[in-house]
């Protein structure tokens, strides 16, 4: 591979010469020299590909019904696209290391926040990678727009022909399900000397993300109601702000001062809105005036039809729940290659837009690109590194991830790879579940401001598909994550282990059923809405909440703090007691009212609870310990050994050394630790020890139960495990059961 350059001093210096042939060169300063001492050539003919960034729904062996109707016009303009730069190792490895001490209360780094500019400078592209990729890319006639603050993210534009010369892939025009689409025909290449730096071009193809809206319908459609909006009506019920704040356990928040007051939350969209909306809803649902902000990325894309009621709902709600917070709208308009809800996402994270993030957009990890997933999961950690709190919906089709909510069937298990990063607290939804005593829980009469809730409603996971009394695919989002591995902070929680370690979506949960739509207006008109999208905004607005309590400091990724609470006294969590999320065509995941599960996560919340209790499930929260491993069986070849790596997960204000101990091990074989005592680095943190076992040369053939213990801050964990003793394993003197490896036992000379 040719080298990477690292040692050039200044950006503009490295902006040099394209040859005829278009061999870029590079020229190396020495010792401030002006003369270049060298020059290193980015070979145009030694190309590596960009592996998994050709849309599933037009590759080979998935897309058998996508028809390709020939490439796109050389000239036709390729505009904003985004090329995903990549950060040495060791800066990735010191950024995760960074955003895990940001949340420990015990580290000097405790909520020390960066900026944009900070995070590009310690864990960005460096400026001789940055001006080797831009002069490349101005080498094949693109023009570059600009370079992230956070230094991971080119924006460029030029023509199809120009792409084809630079990334050697056309563009062509596909058929799918009838409907016309632009998109790649085969991974990109670029030259091999820039492997180290480009992680690929975010999307190139017009598939979008999807709305996350699952149903509008007009009171005018609705004979119960009346000219003018009502919460009840007969036996419809419908979700005002005086409602959700009752629900909720908001009021007593409200009345004491923590109204979002010196908060700001961003918006993620694709569509302006009409600000007379925002103004007639909060004047209807009895809420001050606070108009929106609207920050425009670009060209404004105006009012799209369909997202722009996505916009106006997520605007409207997000400020409801925070009535007081600044809400920004950031839209941009989608191009042939780029949705705008990237651009509208990488813009709101590099110029730190507002401490709390909303998005209410998904697309499925299978159908998402390499570098569409490397994009989203850099983005939110840099967010996190920030200080800010990114809230996604976990999607409408329940556990067919894949699928829009209208589909009549699902094809296969997904989730929403937008949400599944573990630096993005992912919302599901739930279902009132009020029975046959509607009464019980709403007022026959509405308040000036439209609320009739009484209190609190028992939930179950949002299910209104064809399996559950519904038409098509509409339930919360939610399954294990294809991608991402299971984060420490949620390997202790109980029913989290059905994700089989890999990241478990989604995280929380609010009401998201058309059983009890929220009011909205658009357009001078009145909506009942439902779907994850409003869950997902009404969520970030009580992370305002959390925030102003916190005198408006940013909070970073609020999942370790979320998990933590499970512990608390009192809980602020609703565990969901029933439902699942199975659709027509996919086994989805069931509730049974444990702490966890994979249709609502730890369920919905008391706000009032969660925001007075936010500070104090680390360090002062109860202590916790559990003790994992990877394996629960192990043999051992007579005269070998077996390594097993256990992991140690402490939580809340549990202090001092964690002691492990065995117990039970049959006659000859010996334990020993890498790491005995261990001394947990985080309150929240995952510990990691190997036991190695040993069996003597004879020791007898059989299975034992052995205990695994681990002890500390007055708690014990145990796991049990069954050790196995044979007189030859498989040919194998000993094994590493992290991973499975085997050392072949010597051979024995012949006589």
């Amino acid at each position: 591979m040719s080298p990477r350059i690292r040692n050039l001093s200044s950006f503009a210096a490295l902006l040099l010469l394209t040859s005829c042939g278009g061999d870029l060169r590079t020229a190396i300063p020495s010792n401030g020299s002006t003369t270049p001492a060298f020059t290193t050539p980015v070979d145009e003919t030694h190309l590596v590909a960009l592996a998994g960034n050709v849309p599933l729904r037009v590759r080979a062996g998935f897309g058998e019904g996508a028809i390709d109707e020939g490439a796109i016009g050389a000239n036709t303009r390729l505009e904003h696209m985004l090329l995903v730069l990549e950060s040495s190792a060791a800066q990735q490895a010191s950024l995760d290391a960074l955003v895990e001490a940001q949340q420990d209360p015990s580290s000097p780094q405790y909520q020390q926040w960066l900026t944009p500019a900070e995070f590009g400078a310690q864990f960005g592209v460096d400026d001789s990678d940055l001006a080797l990729v831009t002069a490349w890319l101005a080498a094949h006639g693109f023009t570059v727009e600009e370079v992230s603050a956070g230094r991971r993210l080119m924006v460029f534009s030029g023509t199809a022909a120009q792409l084809s010369s630079a990334f050697h892939t056309e563009l062509h025009r596909y058929r799918v399900e009838g409907t016309e689409h632009i998109t790649n025909t085969s991974d990109p290449q670029i030259p091999e000397a820039l492997a180290g730096v480009v992680s690929g071009v975010v999307t190139l193809n017009d598939f979008r993300r999807t709305s996350q809206i699952a149903t509008q319908k007009s009171f005018a459609s609705n004979s119960e109601y009346s000219a003018g909006p009502e919460y009840s009506a007969g036996s419809t019920h419908n979700i005002f702000p005086a409602d959700f704040a009752t629900i909720y356990d908001l009021n007593s928040l409200y009345n004491t001062g923590t109204t979002g007051s010196g908060v700001a939350i961003a918006i993620a969209g694709r569509s302006n809105i009409n600000l007379s909306d925002v103004e007639t809803f909060r004047s209807i649902a009895g809420l001050a005036a606070n108009t929106p902000s609207v920050i425009v990325e670009g060209a404004d894309p105006g009012l799209v039809t369909g997202d722009q009621v996505e916009a106006t709902l997520d605007v409207e709600w997000g400020g409801a729940v925070a009535p007081a917070a600044a809400v920004n709208l950031v839209i941009a308009a989608s191009t042939r290659t780029t949705d705008g809800i990237d651009l509208a996402s990488a813009y709101i994270v590099n110029h730190a837009t507002a401490p709390v993030v909303g998005v209410s957009y998904g697309s499925c990890e299978q159908e998402m690109g390499a570098a569409e997933l490397a994009f989203y999961n850099s983005l939110w950690q840099q967010a996190a590194s920030q200080g800010m709190s990114v809230f996604v919906a976990s999607g409408d089709a329940g556990a067919a991830g894949c699928q829009q909510g209208n589909a009549t069937t699902g094809t296969s298990a997904a989730v929403n790879g937008l949400c599944s990063s573990p630096y993005a607290t992912c919302v599901g939804g739930t279902e009132f579940n009020e029975g046959a005593h509607a009464a019980q829980y709403w007022s026959a009469a509405n308040s000036s401001a439209y609320g009739s809730a009484l209190g609190y409603i028992p939930e179950a996971v949002w299910n209104e598909s064809a399996l559950d009394g519904g038409t098509g695919l509409w339930a919360s989002g939610g399954g294990a994550s294809a991608v991402y591995a299971q984060p420490a902070w949620q390997q202790n929680v109980s029913g989290a282990g059905g994700a089989g370690g890999m990241r478990a979506v989604p995280d929380v949960s609010l009401s998201a059923a058309n059983h009890d739509g929220y009011f909205m207006v658009e357009d001078n008109s009145y909506w009942v809405v439902s779907g994850t999208s409003v869950a997902a905004q009404s969520f970030a607005g009580i992370m305002a909440l959390v925030t102003a309590r916190e005198n408006g400091k940013g909070q970073g990724n609020a999942n370790p703090h979320l998990y933590a609470l499970t512990s608390a006294v009192p809980n602020p969590f609703h565990p969901t007691p029933s439902g699942n999320n199975t659709v027509p065509g996919v086994e989805g995941s069931s509730a049974d009212g444990a702490t966890y599960n994979l249709a609502t996560g730890l369920g919905s919340v008391d706000g009032a609870l969660l925001v007075d209790g936010w500070n104090a499930s680390s360090p002062s929260g109860s202590a916790t310990l559990a003790l994992t491993s990877v394996v629960q069986s192990a043999t051992i070849a007579a005269g070998g050994s077996v390594t097993i790596q256990f992991t140690a997960v402490t939580g809340g204000s549990f202090a001092g050394n964690v002691i492990f101990s065995v117990s039970g091990l049959p006659s000859g074989v010996t334990a020993a630790w890498s790491t005995n005592p261990l001394t947990p680095a985080l309150s929240t943190n995952t510990n990691r020890a190997s036991l190695k076992l040993t069996a003597a040369q004879g020791t007898a053939s059989g299975s034992t139960s052995v205990m695994v213990s681990a002890t500390g801050d007055g708690l014990t964990a145990e796991q049990t495990i069954t050790v196995t003793v044979s007189a030859r394993a498989n040919g194998c003197a000993s094994f590493s059961l992290l991973p499975t490896s085997c050392r072949p036992l010597p051979r024995t000379p012949a006589h």
